[in-house]
């Protein structure tokens, strides 16, 4: 114990080696604050490493003393001291090279690289004091080639698993984040959400989270969905019958694309020609999206959209020939032409727009008036658009918004059963004043504007009345966008429009 307290005594009146050791202390200390310092807020937690190995460095005298008969006590206290304070000014130094500096002109470091070159640096502080206390550090790596051998074979897999991901962290194959498939299993498809040094862990769109060992994936042909641009293509393919023109298939399929959900606007959709089959002609849609974790709400909402479209235009999607049905149920009677109208009628009566139309000329109308079917979140008419008919709801619901100007866009209504829209451009041709978004699936009956023309020729007294209900919506319209005060269209420049559109 005598020992140990003259070897303090000695450092405490400053024999010149503990001088060193304050030197390398006071050195470890300023590196430290100067990395702290100089790290971006958001990593100054990499400082514990340094910090943890200057808290350190006082155990090997705390040693010395619980331990007094240990012989040379004192000089292995000092040599570990060294060593502690010589890896802490080394890692702070790394600090301020790779994170402080470097990541002010160039793309940070991965956390394993900075693990490697830690642990690096701790072995050369090692070896260093090693070869200032005279011992040859080269006989330390020297030994049985049997039992290195052994070692080497034992952590085969092991190493190749780290080479692996160093290997991923320098060449960005991914990152975490990115859509990967990892073989050629579909199934296999995931979001990765970590690299470490053994293994990299995916999360898959059945919420499975899988553990792939980095020597698999370095030998794996990986297909990566979001690198290098965040969109991706997805591939839909559509049949329809040999008498339909295909381009005319290929126009309305776009249309329908448009607003659906996550399909990208760019790159735009595209549609061709992909083979002739024996159901139809078959046509490649090819659409983009960023929600690739969404891909199948995104693909089978774009199916939904061409079905409605192809369905309105009346294109039937043909079945495979070679189907056999071995019992034939009848199919079901198509509506009478009689019964249609007369439906058509009772939906006619209730908007009040027609009213000056008795039931001959209700009848007419409804007789030349076509049934739509949309889907849910369609848009029917677009603010802006050309058009010349009106829609009258017959089930389900829409919602009606409009923009002026730079104002915010305006929720002007929600409408249901017997409401109508689109009046003002079956009368005037005017464009499409507001947007009309399908809230559910519906069914509209389109009035368009031949039937209307006949009606208008033969009465023309009907103007008046027609004009004065069209210009009290259109002031309703305003309003409720501007949200204020404003005058409406002047009575006789509607009748004036009407009479020009319709050669009255």
């Amino acid at each position: 114990m005598s020992l140990q307290i003259s070897a303090l005594l000695a450092i405490a009146i400053g024999d010149p080696t503990e001088m060193e050791l304050r030197h390398k202390a006071v050195a470890a200390v300023v590196a430290l604050v100067v990395a702290w310092a100089t790290l971006p807020a958001g990593r100054r937690r990499l400082a514990s490493w340094p910090l943890t190995l200057l808290c350190l460095s006082p155990l090997p005298f705390l040693a010395t003393l619980l331990f007094p008969e240990l012989a040379d006590g004192m000089t292995l206290a000092v040599d570990g001291v060294r060593f502690f304070l010589l890896a802490s000014i080394l890692q702070s130094l790394l600090l301020i090279v790779a994170v402080s500096v470097w990541e002010r002109f160039a793309r940070p470091w991965p956390t394993i690289f900075l693990d490697v070159f830690r642990w690096l640096l701790v072995a050369a502080a090692f070896v260093a004091i090693l070869y200032e206390s005279g011992v040859n550090a080269g006989n330390l790596f020297t030994g049985s080639a049997l039992v290195t051998a052994a070692l080497g074979f034992a952590l085969k897999d092991t190493l190749g698993n780290v080479f692996s991901g160093l290997a991923i962290h320098a060449e960005h194959p991914f990152e975490v984040g990115d859509w990967i498939q990892y073989d050629q299993n579909p199934a296999h498809i995931g979001c990765v959400v970590e690299i470490n040094w053994r293994a990299t862990k995916v999360l898959t769109l059945d919420e499975a989270y899988v553990i792939i060992p980095n020597g698999q994936l370095a030998q794996a042909s990986i297909r990566n969905f979001t690198k290098p641009d965040a969109w991706s293509r997805r591939s839909l393919f559509v049949i329809t019958p040999y008498a339909v023109p295909p381009q005319r298939v290929q126009s309305i399929i776009l249309e329908a694309l448009k607003g659906s959900f996550g399909v990208l606007e760019h790159p735009a959709p595209s549609v061709v020609t992909n083979a002739f089959t024996e159901r139809g002609v078959e046509h490649w849609v090819r659409l983009f999206t960023t929600q690739f974790d969404k891909r199948d709400r995104v693909d089978g909402m774009a199916r939904d959209r061409i079905w409605y479209a192809l369905a309105r235009q009346g294109i039937e999607i043909p079945v495979a020939t070679h189907a056999v049905r071995l019992t034939e149920f009848p199919a079901p009677a198509p509506e009478p032409h009689d019964a249609a109208v007369r439906r058509r009628i009772d939906c006619l009566e209730r908007v009040g727009l027609l009213e000056p139309l008795g039931p001959e000329l209700l009848r007419s109308l409804a007789a030349d008036s076509v049934d739509r079917v949309y889907a849910a979140g369609e848009q029917v008419i677009r603010q802006g658009d050309a058009g010349d008919s009106m829609f009258v709801i017959m089930s389900g619901s829409v919602e009606v918004t409009a923009r002026e100007g730079d104002l915010a866009v305006a929720k002007l209504a929600v409408l249901g059963p017997d409401d109508y829209f689109g009046e003002m451009s079956l009368m005037t041709g005017a464009p499409r004043v507001a947007t009309v978004t399908t809230l559910s699936e519906a069914r509209l009956l389109e009035v368009g504007k031949d039937p209307f023309r006949g009606i208008l020729s033969a009465h023309p007294e009907l103007v008046e009345s027609l004009g004065h209900s069209l210009r009290q919506r259109l002031a309703g319209r305003t309003q409720a966008i501007a949200g204020a005060e404003r005058s409406a269209p002047e009575t006789q420049d509607i009748f004036r429009r009407i009479r020009d559109f319709f050669a009255v």
